[in-house]
């Protein structure tokens, strides 16, 4: 079902439009957009017949003559946020993306009113998710968070906009707008092309947007010339022009267009991933399906007496016999187990794939065996967590390390999912819980600041036992400057060191390219920046790592 609907798109035929997957249209949208009779059709409008399967018809994007055409409201929105992020995203992310990203989203809430199309709530779950994941560029500094959630944001707009119920349609519509950008921009031309109300409405805007700039370049030089406070209020307010830049900011300004109307485009009329043809896996007899099941439970069953036997208490022979002490044997195997876990999940997927499900029996058997085995992997799940806080809690926290517990945290999560969705009568509703599980652990791993976090983690471990390893906290970004300025003396100036420099190298940023933590970490390292740059904070280091018998670089 899609995240819109329309009223024609609710009750199709089965002979209607898109009624063979692989046709590669927008199923129920005809009579929605007034098509009318057809040519030579002498009566109602009759879907065409549907033509042979062709290689990779799956992938096409939806019929162009059965979507709304673009509207000059649609097209100006568009060329909007393709001048945004030309003008904007050079100078960096920050609030950028959201300015950007609301612009494109009254673009394709446009295309959608245009075409009959009704907003739904799951349409309204997954496009709040979106705009939450693209706040964290806004708030932090991190690299790595930030394309996470960028990614993660486009995808959860491109699944508002397709919908989806089943693991296709879910799982095909987070990469829809991939196929829908090149298409999108054909959609647009054919509109403009054909005049009317659609270039009737987008040239004078165009022709006012182009004389307004004029008119505010002229008379802005002439007040910043005039007045050295006003100068100062345009350089904060006007984002900086030079020529060299002109190449990356045209292949911006086509970036935002393209992605608008590919939003647009989806809007006007979604492909049906939902009914991308998904051939059933050919069940296997019973023994040949429920032996290697059956001892794969075994296995996990035996490790979680194991494991049970070292939380009791009952581990130390096994830990004389394996020659390891207590923090050797919690750390050794969580990469294992983290394998472990990801592999399980591909073999429930394929087993379910494969069950007998022609008898009550064997379905009976298909759940009990997998929902032994997710059980049992719940054990798993919890073990590696263990091993991986203790490790934590005796040699500080990473931001690899804490990225790993969160991907653990969500597999026992998914894990959770499916014992449930092995409980009731129906799991229409596990593909959607699936990614919305990921697309709020994404947002929760953005949102907190993972190396803010890290960072925090670190200094309260030094304030509470005097330890640290400050090759934990020196590549952070400076979403860590609060909590390393905590530290004393040579442990704070060797921190902040690496932040520091990157953080005078590139300048302040402007206010709508700067992140709340840029700034504030800013502020900070000029009320009490670090001793000496860099020959104090390599001697700083030094000192630091005599004394806790720490080495530092690389």
């Amino acid at each position: 079902m899609s995240g819109f609907s329309t009223p024609a798109a609710d009750g199709v035929p089965p002979g209607g439009v898109g009624a063979g997957a692989g046709a590669g249209t927008a199923p129920g949208f005809g009579p929605a957009l007034g098509h009318g009779p057809g040519p030579g059709s002498g009566g109602p409008y009759r879907a065409p017949q549907v033509p042979a399967p062709r290689p990779f018809a799956w992938l096409r994007p939806s019929d162009p003559d059965r979507k709304a055409p673009a509207t000059g409201r649609t097209v100006l929105a568009a060329v909007l946020t393709g001048l945004l992020a030309s003008a904007l995203l050079m100078d960096g992310l920050g609030v950028n993306l959201l300015l950007c990203a609301a612009l494109a989203t009254v673009g394709a809430g446009i295309a959608a009113r245009a075409a009959g199309r009704r907003l739904r709530v799951w349409t309204a779950v997954w496009s709040a998710l979106a705009l939450a994941l693209l706040a964290v560029p806004a708030l932090y500094e991190a690299g790595w968070p930030v394309v996470l959630s960028t990614v993660w944001a486009v995808g959860l707009a491109s699944l508002a906009l397709h919908g989806g119920r089943r693991w296709s349609g879910v799982l095909l519509a987070l990469p829809g707008l991939l196929w829908q950008l090149v298409p999108a921009l054909g959609w647009a031309r054919r509109s403009l092309r054909g005049g009317g109300n659609t270039r009737g409405r987008v040239a004078p805007v165009l022709k006012g947007v182009l004389v307004a700039a004029v008119l505010l370049a002229v008379f802005g030089t002439l007040f910043a010339g005039a007045d050295a406070a006003m100068a100062e209020v345009l350089g904060s307010l006007v984002p900086s022009l030079d020529l060299g830049e002109l190449p990356p900011r045209v292949a911006l300004f086509v970036l935002g267009l393209a992605t608008a109307l590919g939003f647009a485009h989806i809007a006007a009329g979604p492909r049906r991933w939902d009914r991308t043809p998904v051939r059933p896996g050919r069940a296997r007899g019973r023994l040949e399906w429920a032996l290697p099941l059956a001892a794969l439970n075994l296995m996990f069953g035996a490790f979680a007496v194991v494991q049970a036997v070292v939380v009791l208490g009952g581990g130390e022979s096994v830990l004389e016999r394996t020659g390891m002490s207590r923090s050797e044997y919690a750390r050794q195997g969580f990469w294992q187990l983290l394998v472990i876990t990801v592999l399980t999940l591909v073999v429930v997927a394929l087993a379910k794939r494969w069950a007998p499900r022609a008898t009550g029996t064997d379905r009976r058997l298909a759940r009990l065996l997998l929902g032994a085995l997710c059980l049992l992997t719940l054990v798993v799940v919890a073990s590696a967590l263990g091993r991986m806080w203790f490790y934590v809690d005796a040699s500080g926290l990473t931001a690899l390390r804490l990225w790993v517990l969160a991907v653990e945290l969500w597999l026992g999560v998914v894990f959770v999912l499916l014992i449930a969705a092995g409980l009731t009568p129906s799991a229409g509703w596990l593909p959607r819980a699936v990614v919305l599980s990921a697309a709020l652990a994404a947002a929760g791993y953005g949102l907190i600041g993972p190396d803010a976090l890290v960072a925090e983690h670190n200094v309260a471990r030094f304030e509470r036992t005097g330890q640290i390893d400050l090759r934990n906290v020196r590549g952070l970004s400076p979403d860590a400057v609060p909590a390393l300025d905590r530290l004393p003396g040579d442990y704070r100036t060797c921190a902040l060191g690496v932040i520091a420099s990157d953080l005078a190298e590139t300048g302040p940023a402007p206010w709508y390219a700067a992140s709340l933590a840029g700034a504030r970490a800013r502020d900070i390292l000029a009320e009490r920046p670090p001793a000496d740059r860099l020959v104090g904070q390599e001697y700083a280091c030094d000192r630091v790592g005599l004394r806790y018998e720490f080495t530092f670089g690389g």
